[in-house]
């Protein structure tokens, strides 16, 4: 940090030089280094400053105050010095945000809406479930009546078998003869009345 005191100053131009004892040439200062401070500068003031190099290779003062006089406090700026990359950083990073946001919204609504068509189905299934009353068990026996399968045709099945010889029962012939194709036995309504086996079936 160098000092000096402001050697010349041009009001219209908003610039002058600093003299320090410190750097060999006098340092030029702009009012844009200044102007957090609470007034203008005028000639004669101490400044404390910092010295950069220009573009062009001349040197200005930098981070410079007036000795004596107090600092503005910087008013809030938003967003005034971010770079034009963060603004859209911002901006697809909160446009992205705003589309995930929606997105969720949305499954939600449709695993609500689903759950919802699914209670109400249940709940019309359950509203048309018959409720059987004593009054239908009093009359279930003549709706409907009990069928009756004899327990010796219970077990009885095709397997192949076709003649007289090969049947273990009267019950068993009358069975073939009745649902099996191909037998070889007599449709006489007697099948195999003539085995010895049977003749005290018939």
């Amino acid at each position: 940090m160098h000092k000096g005191l402001l050697k010349t100053w041009k009001t219209d131009k908003g610039f002058g030089f600093i003299k320090s004892d410190t750097l060999e040439h006098d340092t030029f200062i702009h009012i844009s280094a200044l102007k957090h401070m609470s007034r203008k500068p005028k000639v004669g003031d101490t400044i404390y400053f910092e010295v950069a190099t220009q573009s062009d290779g001349k040197s200005k003062a930098v981070n410079c105050r007036i000795e004596g006089v107090a600092e503005l406090k910087a008013p809030y700026q938003k967003h005034c010095n971010q770079p034009h990359r963060m603004a859209k950083s911002n901006f697809a990073s909160s446009f992205l945000g705003k589309v995930a946001s929606i997105s969720i919204i949305a499954v939600l609504g449709f695993v609500a809406v689903n759950k919802y068509t699914h209670y109400q189905s249940n709940e019309q299934f359950n509203n048309h479930t018959p409720v059987i009353t004593n009054a239908d068990l009093a009359t279930f026996d003549e709706q409907y009546p009990k069928v009756v399968i004899p327990k010796n045709t219970q077990n009885f099945t095709c397997d192949g078998r076709q003649y007289c010889t090969e049947m273990r029962s009267r019950e068993e012939a009358v069975f073939f003869i009745n649902n099996c194709p191909n037998t070889k036995m007599d449709g006489d309504g007697k099948p195999c009345e003539n085995d010895s086996r049977f003749k005290t079936e018939w």
